[in-house]
């Protein structure tokens, strides 16, 4: 535990003017504060805001905010008061323990709408001031360091997939790499140990049998560009397995097919070194096709800057060369922290790298409710990142796979809205074509136009798709009023009323609605019946049938009478009234997967993923093609998928298969050894799955096992 003189000369070494007697106040504040108070642990408690607040003298962070890390749960956990830490501290320090102090408090739970809703809190009070968030990062840091003292494995695997969905990705977006690449090895250490010791295994064999190939590679290219006048650092840095465990996933590969588990840092003094060792890298060695990015001259969002390359380097072997200045190795790894040791002027201005914070505003203000923020700002932070230019050159970030609709609302809301074609490169294209770095795009606009709901198929990004569904839930409300008050009129008429918005204003309270266009609405979706109305704006009117005088069936009841589940004991939508339907053997669909629907003569109609083979058959026949789609409210719990394993003939290699799948809350319902080798087999599985993504969860988890030598999913 670092001690109390330790910790103020260690603020001084990076900032002179350090508020010393404010650091020794909240140093005993605290420690007196906490007490005799203990850790799962059994640490003393006041040993883990000073480590909070060690982990943050490594960014080098003002005076405030290590006061503010020293005090950060003295007002949850002890009998000390926000008045407190305002008058000892002073106004800054108090707004920035009661920030991370409301975070504490509405720490996430594992229900949904709890989550969703505590999410949308954190975002409003990190927008007011980011040391807040840097503050919260560190404190989740050393929780995820003692995260094996927590006895209940439930609460661990939480706090586990809380750190993975929402704190890593917040250190990204802020450019922390170092404590993001920590927290998500934390997390993956708990969620997926059996993966994660599997990829250690393997990088221990590599790394006993490559150490000094790893140095033979440094010296050689620092004796290659010292040849050249450029002084350099050359620095091999392994992957995390976290890191190596999504690149399998993504790149559908298995470890021995990565080739960058070692990437080489090369750290020089200016810009023009860095292109300058860019080119002598590339004349000295052959460069691996489409691995160069240059991030100096377009940025990354959260400031992050560096060429990378591919080279078969020294020795032949292939590797990832990261090239950059000292300054942009600082912000590299310490992101907005290190941004604090480059300000001018005292204050730290807002770059656009701190863009993505103003457009999660932007979401919140037109999401629908916390879930629905949650999905789209989990949609921001989660995806690749795509460069575009509008006409006048200005950059534009988006994530991969991001369409020109999702360019229009990055430029400006009301662009997006009235958005009817876009030029790519001086060429009309469709609106569902997606970018790719360097376009430019021209986005043309009408005032008629307005928001399509087909826009919503195609869009990535959260923003997009938030202004999209509120234009939508406007419009249906629109229809809804309307015809609520038609609906109204004519009950009201049958009965020899007037019907006026004085009467209706008379009766909102009974029914909890703020507004008469509310009221109209509620009525023209069926929630409430215009009889109902009729007879509390007149409570003499008799009524003639019972059934009347009751509210409908609320919409989600009634949907489930709709007749969409078929004898697969699944739900899909766009089926025709009266018709079986079931899953094609061929293909087997699950919900995530974009499927179509077949009309067989005497069979009803076969589901097919999208990309089936078998429906070239039908290419001629299109009055038989149904467009489908999965019902996320009425899916089931439980599908089945079906892969291809290649499995090396080893006593306990079967054993190993159905563990891993139980671990993946998976569940065998069959297999069949379709081929034998001496030293391999074949082996066809059905698992039990909720979704495509659930499937492909338990297709990683198996790929990273020795014994398997290939999985897929299984097709036909």
């Amino acid at each position: 535990m670092i001690r109390q003189f330790e910790l103020v000369e260690t603020v001084k070494a990076y900032e002179p003017g350090a508020d010393e007697d404010g650091l020794n106040r909240a140093y005993v504040f605290a420690m007196k504060a906490h007490g005799s108070q203990t850790r799962a642990s059994g640490d003393p408690y006041f040993s883990h805001p000073l480590e909070v607040a060690g982990i943050l003298t490594r960014y080098k962070v003002d005076s405030a905010t290590i006061i503010t890390a020293l005090l950060h749960d003295t007002i949850e956990d002890t009998s000390a008061t926000a008045e407190d830490i305002r008058g000892m501290f002073g106004d800054e320090v108090a707004r920035l323990v009661d920030g991370v102090t409301k975070l504490t408090r509405i720490e996430f739970q594992s229900d949904q709408a709890k989550q969703a809703e505590n999410f949308r809190k954190f975002v409003l009070a990190m927008s007011e001031d980011i040391r807040v968030l840097l503050v919260k990062l560190a404190d989740r840091l050393h929780n995820m360091r003692t995260l094996h003292f927590i006895s209940k494995p439930e609460k661990r695997l939480r706090i586990a997939n809380e750190t993975m969905d929402i704190y890593a990705p917040l250190a990204e977006r802020i450019g922390m790499q170092t404590m993001k690449a920590e927290l998500e090895d934390l997390a993956f250490a708990e969620i997926n140990p059996d993966a994660r010791k599997s990829i250690l295994r393997r990088l221990n064999f590599l790394r006993d049998k490559g150490e000094d190939v790893i140095l033979r590679v440094i010296i050689e290219l620092k004796d290659l560009l010292s040849e050249h006048g450029i002084n350099a650092q050359v620095i091999g840095r392994e992957k995390t397995p976290y890191s190596i465990w999504r690149k399998m996933q993504k790149k559908d590969v298995g470890f021995e097919q990565l080739s960058d588990i070692m990437a080489f840092r090369v750290v020089v003094d200016s810009v023009d070194d860095c292109y300058k060792t860019l080119g002598v890298a590339h004349s000295a060695y052959q460069v691996v096709p489409d691995r160069f990015k240059d991030y100096i001259s377009t940025r990354k969002p959260n400031g992050y800057q560096s060429l990378h390359t591919g080279i078969f380097g020294p020795e032949r072997q292939r590797i990832e060369l990261q090239i950059r200045t000292h300054e942009m190795h600082e912000i590299a790894e310490g992101g907005f922290a290190a941004h604090w040791n480059y300000k001018q002027g005292g204050e730290l201005k807002e770059g656009k790298q701190y863009r993505w914070l103003r457009d999660m505003l932007d979401i919140l203000e037109h999401a629908a409710g916390p879930e629905e923020f949650l999905e789209h700002t989990k949609l921001e932070m989660f995806q690749d990142q795509v460069f575009c230019f509008t006409p006048r050159g200005d950059l534009i970030n988006l994530p991969h796979g991001a369409t020109p609709v999702d360019f229009a609302y990055a430029v400006h809301s009301e662009v997006g809205d009235r958005c009817v074609g876009s030029k790519i490169n001086g060429r009309m294209m469709p609106l569902r074509s997606q970018l790719r770095n360097g376009d430019q795009v021209e986005i043309v606009t009408s005032k008629a136009q307005t928001p399509s709901p087909t826009w919503e198929r195609f869009v990535v990004t959260g923003k997009a798709r938030s202004r999209i569904r509120r234009f939508i839930r406007l419009q249906e409300r629109e229809e809804y009023e309307k015809l609520g008050r038609s609906i109204l009129q004519r009950v009201f008429k049958d009965e020899g009323y007037d019907l006026t918005d004085k009467g209706l204003s008379g009766i909102l309270k009974k029914f909890a609605q703020p507004a008469v266009e509310d009221l109209c609405a509620q009525v023209g979706s069926g929630h409430i019946t215009g009889r109902g109305v009729l007879e509390a704006v007149f409570p003499a009117v008799k009524s003639k049938n019972d059934e009347q005088n009751k509210n409908v069936v609320p919409i989600s009841k009634a949907r489930s009478k709709s007749g969409k589940v078929g004898k697969d004991g699944v739900s899909i939508t766009g089926l025709i009234p009266g018709m079986a339907m079931h899953l094609a053997a061929c293909c087997h669909p699950l919900p995530g997967d974009r499927i179509v629907g077949i009309v067989v003569t005497g069979k009803g109609i076969t589901i097919h993923t999208i990309d089936c083979d078998i429906l070239e058959t039908f290419h001629d026949q299109p009055e038989r093609w149904l467009d489908v789609a999965w019902d996320s409210d009425l899916a089931s719990d439980i599908h089945q998928g079906r892969i291809h394993l290649s499995v090396s003939n080893t006593p306990g290699a079967l054993g190993e298969l159905s563990t891993i799948i139980a671990k993946s809350n998976g569940n065998i319902s069959n297999l069949k050894i379709v081929n034998r080798a001496q030293d391999f087999f074949d082996i066809l599985i059905d698992v039990e799955v909720k979704d495509v993504k659930h499937l492909t969860e338990v297709i990683a988890a198996l790929r990273a096992s020795p014994a398997v030598n290939s999985v897929d999913r299984a097709r036909g």
